[in-house]
C-alpha cells in the first residue's frame, strides 16, 4: 500500500506530552498514549479514500470543518493529517478499523459491497445518485434539509447500513453529476398527517342558521 502519510504534521498540542517533570521513558508514552486516547474518544473512526487509491484511517470530529481549506484527521499513531480536500473521494465514518492481517481489509477498508440500492429505500429522506469525478457511480440518502444545497459537501446514508461504513460524506468538489432519483417517506407522512386531521373532533362545531330552517 502507498505511503499514507502525505501531508502529514506533527500535532503541537501533543509536542509537550513527553516532556513533564522528567517522567521516564514508560510513565511518558504511558501519558502520551492517554492523552491519544482522550483525543479520539471525542472523535469519530473514519476511512479516507483518495483519487489516488490511497487510503487512511484515524479519528475525524463529528462535522470535522468541512469548510476549511483541508481536512485534518487524528492518525492510529497520534499524528494529525492534514490532507487537501481535492485529494479526498469520500470520508467514510466506520464501526470498526480494518485488520493489518485481513487482504480484504486493506484493500476495501470501507466494506462499500453495495455503491446503489438493490430496492427502493424505506428511510425517509433524498435518494441521490452521483458520479464522482473517477467515473465511479454512488447512491445515498440524505436529509431533506438546506445541507442539499449549503455546505461543502454532503453527508449519506449508505444502501447497506450493515456493512462496516455508517455514513459518508462526499465533497461537492469530487462529484462530478448529481442526480434527485426520488424523494422518500413524504407521501406517507402526508396520508397519516390527513388522517389524524380526520379523526380529530372539532373544538367548535358549525351551528345551524336558524334562518335558513325556517
Amino acid at each position: 500500500m502507498a505511503n499514507q502519510y502525505i501531508n502529514t504534521t506533527a500535532a503541537p498540542w501533543l509536542e509537550p506530552v513527553a516532556q513533564p517533570l522528567q517522567l521516564s521513558g514508560f510513565a511518558a508514552s504511558h501519558c502520551y498514549v492517554r492523552q491519544s486516547r482522550a483525543m479520539a474518544s471525542v472523535r469519530k473512526p473514519v476511512i479516507v479514500r483518495k483519487f489516488s487509491r490511497d487510503w487512511c484511517a484515524g479519528y475525524a470530529g463529528a462535522t470535522f470543518g468541512q469548510d476549511a481549506a483541508e481536512l485534518e484527521i487524528l492518525d492510529l499513531s497520534g499524528k494529525v493529517l492534514h490532507i487537501g480536500w481535492e485529494q479526498v473521494k469520500w470520508v467514510c465514518y466506520v464501526r470498526d478499523f480494518p485488520s493489518p492481517t485481513q487482504a480484504n481489509d486493506q484493500s476495501n477498508p470501507e466494506r462499500l459491497l453495495h455503491k446503489r440500492f438493490s430496492i427502493r429505500p424505506r428511510t425517509a429522506g433524498i435518494w441521490l445518485r452521483m458520479t464522482l469525478k473517477d467515473g465511479e457511480e454512488l447512491e445515498g440518502l440524505a436529509s431533506n434539509d438546506l445541507s442539499l444545497v449549503q455546505g461543502a459537501g454532503l453527508l449519506l446514508t449508505p444502501p447497506d447500513t450493515r456493512s462496516n461504513t455508517q455514513r459518508i460524506y462526499v465533497p461537492r468538489q469530487a462529484m462530478q453529476s448529481l442526480e434527485v432519483v426520488s424523494l422518500i417517506g413524504v407521501s406517507a407522512r402526508r396520508r397519516a398527517d390527513a388522517a389524524s386531521r380526520e379523526k380529530e373532533p372539532e373544538l367548535f362545531p358549525a351551528q345551524p342558521d336558524p334562518a335558513l330552517e325556517t
